[in-house]
Formats: C-alpha cells, structure tokens, sequence
C-alpha cells in the first residue's frame, strides 16, 4: 500500500486501504496486480486521468505531419515547364514535405517510357542535394512515379564533387 504523499503505509487488508482512501476524500487503485501482495495506491484518479490526457496532447502537439505533394510531369513536357515544376518540388522538400513526381502517359505515348524516364532520372541527379530518393522511378499503370523525401538538416548528398582546376599561363 502506498500513500497519497508517496510514503509506504505497509501490507494491510482491502477494506482497511479502502478505508483509509475514504477519509483522505481520495480513490484506491490497483497498480501492480501481479506482484505478490498486489500493490495499491491512494490517489485521485480523476486528476490522474486528467494529466495523462494532458501528456499524450502534448505529446500529439509536438509530432510533425509529413504531407506528399505530387508533381505531374508529361513525355512532352516543355523545359520551362520541368524548371518550374522543379522549383515547385525543392519548395516542398525546404517545407519538409514528401514529394511524388510522376510522368503521365496517354495513349501511345507508354511506347516512350525512355523520355519519362530520363525526365524522372534528370530530376533525381538535380535535385540529389535537396532531397533524397525514396523511391525509383517505377511504372504504375500508365504513370512512371518516383518519390522524393527531404534530406536531414546537415547531411549531404550521396554523390561526389569534382573541383576542376583551370591553370592561368
């Protein structure tokens, strides 16, 4: 038996911690059925309650939604469509974002998976600082889709960097 202060009231028999639960104005609850004298506790339960609906509120508040915007992309997409589309996709990755980039086929255009396929691959090489591929580019259906997270803060791209050095003579 544990008191409502914390404090060790010792073993004692149920209606003896009922009780003393009554003259305190408070609850007595079970918390450890299993032990051997089950354990029981003086406390307001209702209060209890209350804060543990505080915490998992609190808890739920500070929990970050991640959201997948989708980009849709055509074989004969223009280049300053694909920039702006581009542009569009690191916005969404900068907001923390998941991004699905997909290139529609209609008709028989799905005979020129090639030129989707290299729209899609472009992407993955420009935007490999920005964010990561979660996905490669894959058919489904009449869509080639490829899906993009935000990289973490500090981390950097897989891909190395070559400094060309030019000599002035």
């Amino acid at each position: 038996m544990i008191g409502d202060q914390n404090e060790q009231l010792g073993i004692m028999p149920p209606q003896q911690a009922l009780r003393i639960a009554e003259e305190r104005g408070l609850d007595l609850v079970e918390v450890a059925s299993t032990a051997n004298p089950p354990v029981c506790r003086i406390m307001d339960y209702g209060k209890y309650l209350y804060q543990l609906n505080k915490k998992l509120h609190e808890a739920k508040k500070h929990q970050k939604n991640i959201v997948v915007k989708e980009v849709k992309f055509r074989p004969n997409t223009d280049e300053h469509d694909y920039e702006f589309k581009k542009n569009h996709i690191i916005r969404f990755l900068k907001q923390g974002d998941k991004v699905k980039a997909s290139v529609f086929f209609r008709g028989r255009e799905i005979v020129h998976q090639n030129i989707g396929r290299a729209i899609l691959d472009r992407l993955v090489e420009e935007l490999g600082d920005i964010g990561a591929v979660e996905a490669r580019p894959k058919m489904e259906g009449p869509n080639l889709i490829a899906i993009f997270a935000p990289r973490p803060a500090g981390a950097t791209s897989t891909k190395t960097h070559k400094v060309h050095e030019t000599k002035n003579t």
